[in-house]
């Protein structure tokens, strides 16, 4: 139980020195929009097996997570060079 808290939690930390600083410069991109694909996977997943703990866990993740590449493309003008090869 502690695991999955604990990754739900984990972005929580940079959306708040994000809102904070209004920047986003720090944050990647590519690895936020890549784990974003990941913790939907996940909560597919969750939901395929119905496994409660596995789609609760997944379902709180994707806002922190979406709010944060959000506020990443809102702050950061260059944010959409990154994705390009």
């Amino acid at each position: 139980m502690l695991r999955r808290s604990a990754t739900t939690v984990a972005f929580v930390p940079q959306l708040v020195r994000v809102l904070r600083r209004r920047s986003a410069r720090d944050v990647s991109l590519p690895t936020f929009a890549l784990f974003s694909i990941g913790v939907l996977l996940w909560l597919v997943y969750g939901i395929d097996i119905g496994s409660k703990p596995v789609i609760a866990s997944n379902s709180v993740t994707p806002g922190a997570v979406g709010q944060l590449l959000i506020l990443k493309l809102r702050y950061d003008r260059h944010a959409t060079e990154e994705l390009k090869p």
